[in-house]
C-alpha cells in the first residue's frame, strides 16, 4: 500500500515557494512536506523563495515544479466571489 505524503501549511508571505536547500531538486507551494524531502530525506531544510528569485537561479526543472505546484494550487483553490453583486453606474 503506498502511503500519502503530508505537509504543513505555510501561512502566506512574499516567498510562496519553499526549495529543499539540501537538494536543490524540490520545491512546494505553500506548503513543506513532513518529516522529511521526499527526495533526499532533508529535515528543517526550506527557504522560501518568489517565483522570480527561483527562475533566476533555479533549474529548468526545478522552475517547471514550481509553475506546476502553482497551478495546481490554483485549481484546487475556489476562486473568491464578491458577497455584494456590482452594479454599473449610469
Amino acid at each position: 500500500m503506498a502511503s500519502t505524503q503530508l505537509f504543513w501549511p505555510v501561512s502566506h508571505r512574499d516567498d510562496d515557494f519553499w526549495v529543499c536547500m539540501s537538494c536543490l531538486g524540490e520545491v512546494f507551494y505553500r506548503k513543506v512536506p513532513m518529516p522529511d524531502c521526499p527526495s533526499c530525506h532533508g529535515v528543517s531544510t526550506y527557504e522560501g523563495f518568489s517565483l522570480e528569485a527561483i527562475r533566476d537561479w533555479g533549474t529548468e526543472e526545478l522552475i517547471a515544479k514550481a509553475v506546476a505546484a502553482q497551478q495546481e494550487a490554483a485549481t484546487l483553490e475556489p476562486p473568491i466571489e464578491s458577497s455584494a453583486p456590482v452594479e454599473a453606474a449610469d
